[in-house]
């Protein structure tokens, strides 16, 4: 391949993001510089952040400008090396956006660039270890503080960052209350993800049932999606 197929952000969302948000584009393959590695996309992420990322509005990260490819993470592979720290054929972890080929260099971009671990694979590297999985595991642990024997409640539950809270609390050994929409995710989250409770934020009152699963209240209150249920006494 001699061009860097590329997704680019064509207009800002409002409401559900569609097919007339991106725009499709054909450059040339980007040449790296002293410092740099030339890496071929292999696995991109899509998280929820990209949502907000298209947004122009203030945040963690400037919003992707129009005409720019559309922000991801990725697992790629190194094919032209100027970094004496990275061989062609090494796996890494970067930030390569929608497109087959990203030059990038370590501590540039909000991912940077990190070689793969040994065992870890590149699902693994976008997923329990990205970005979701890592804000379950620092926003639990270092922010909630969950004791052992503790309620915690999750709202977005079923999604990728939810799922992977009530996990890693069941691990430490608390009762986990879950908020999700709809029979089939409520099902997931006992069934395979093992929560204790669920609650159907589409089928059922939810205050009441937070009141019915939490009776004495929950310790750690772990927030997806903000609303009514954040602002409870």
């Amino acid at each position: 391949m001699t061009k860097n197929r590329q997704w680019l952000l064509a207009e800002r969302p409002y409401g559900m993001v569609g097919p007339h948000n991106f725009k499709y584009a054909e450059t040339p393959i980007p040449e790296p510089k002293s410092g740099e590695v030339l890496v071929k996309n292999l696995f991109l992420s899509f998280d929820p952040a990209q949502r907000n990322w298209m947004v122009d509005r203030k945040a963690y990260l400037p919003p992707v400008a129009i005409g720019e490819p559309m922000r991801a993470g990725s697992v790629g592979e190194v094919i032209e090396s100027h970094h004496d720290d990275y061989q062609v054929g090494d796996l890494v972890q970067t930030t390569g956006c929608w497109q087959d080929y990203v030059v990038a260099a370590p501590g540039e971009g909000p991912m940077g660039l990190v070689k793969l671990p040994a065992g870890v694979s590149p699902e693994m590297m976008l997923s329990v270890l990205g970005i979701t999985g890592l804000t379950a595991y620092f926003g639990l642990l270092e922010i909630g503080q969950p004791k052992a024997g503790e309620t915690v409640l999750v709202s977005g539950a079923a999604g990728s960052t939810g799922s992977f809270v009530g996990q890693i609390a069941k691990i430490k050994g608390c009762r986990v209350v879950g908020i999700a929409g709809g029979p089939d995710k409520c099902r997931w989250l006992k069934e395979t993800a093992g929560f204790d409770a669920v609650i159907d934020y589409k089928n059922e009152d939810v205050n009441a049932q937070i009141a019915h699963h939490c009776p004495d209240k929950w310790d750690v209150f772990f927030d997806n999606v903000g609303g009514p249920s954040s602002r409870q006494p």
